[in-house]
């Protein structure tokens, strides 16, 4: 059954998401801050809200939402992220300041380069209201984009953000050229370590090894269409992050949710060692080669042991 989509963000995965919707027979309404106008107009008869922003236009954007979004309205947020002042999800900024929406979120090894390729992709469609994820999961799913459902929105959207942080160290290893042995090593604990996070703020560990956890993690860590990749790999390679940032196209939402892991394990007490190394980098308290060496330097223990 054909929908009316209403798409707010229109970057490259939000173009990308409206050519898959289209090319499923449904209609897209879509707004973006570059094109300007006003967001709200994009939900006259909408059946369902799909967010693409980034996660930092989310504070603004949702709260001038608020009043308009009618009651019950489903809504899929793809952004990935954390917000540093809050320290909230995108879902969680979306329930504070819109409480009358369904609330999804939408996740997986999805790099949009590929997608408008023509290439094909799985994703997760995730919810507390299981009906309507099994009921868009069919209406969403085309032949290049298959949605796979489950119910673990929080630890589907942590997974999601901490990837970025991940991904960053792995491009940093790779741009120091310290080899697959140890990138391999590096991808294994920052598994481990995105499962401490997801442990403690109450997500589904089987959710770490989905596609929002570990299928997202393999697609990025290892590829140039990667913002994040691309980011570490400059700062491996020598460039201050300002420099590093430049030659990435769009956000590298993986440099504000550094700064938001370090601070949620700060307030809750758990260990994050790859995240804190990562944030030394962003602020050029440690060069690449030092941060490598700090962790390296860590004691010794069992494999199974979290992070201490």
């Amino acid at each position: 059954m054909a929908h009316t989509i209403a798409l707010l963000g229109l970057g490259l995965w939000g173009q990308c998401l409206a050519r898959l919707f289209r090319g499923s027979g449904h209609q897209v309404q879509g707004w973006s801050r570059r094109l300007g106008g006003d967001p709200g107009d994009c939900l006259s008869g909408a059946d369902l809200l799909v967010s693409a922003v980034s996660m930092a236009a989310l504070p603004s954007l949702a709260p001038q939402l608020s009043q308009v979004i009618p009651t019950g309205l489903p809504l899929v947020s793809c952004s990935k992220g954390i917000a540093v002042d809050t320290l909230l999800t995108p879902l969680g900024l979306w329930g504070r300041f819109c409480p009358q929406v369904r609330g999804l979120v939408l996740s997986g090894p999805n790099l949009s380069a590929e997608l408008r390729q023509g290439l094909p992709a799985a994703t997760v469609l995730s919810s507390n209201h299981t009906a309507l994820a099994m009921e868009l999961q069919h209406v969403l799913s085309g032949q290049q984009l298959r949605i796979y459902c489950n119910d673990d929105p929080r630890g589907t959207e942590l997974a999601g953000a901490l990837k970025n942080t991940m991904v960053i160290a792995a491009g940093v290893s790779d741009g120091l050229g310290l080899g697959s042995n140890a990138k391999a090593s590096l991808l294994c604990r920052g598994l481990s370590e995105m499962g401490v996070v997801l442990g403690a703020m109450g997500g589904q560990s089987q959710t770490l090894y989905g596609l929002a956890g570990l299928g997202d993690l393999l697609a990025t860590a290892n590829s140039p269409l990667s913002r994040n990749y691309r980011f570490g790999l400059e700062l491996g390679r020598g460039k201050t992050p300002a420099a590093a940032e430049a030659c990435c196209e769009g956000t590298v939402e993986g440099i504000p949710t550094t700064h938001a892991v370090v601070a949620l394990a700060e307030r809750h007490g758990f260990a994050v060692p790859i995240a804190r190394q990562v944030l030394k980098l962003l602020e050029q308290r440690a060069t690449p080669a030092e941060s490598v060496a700090s962790l390296m330097e860590r004691n010794l223990r069992p494999e199974s042991q979290r992070a201490m």
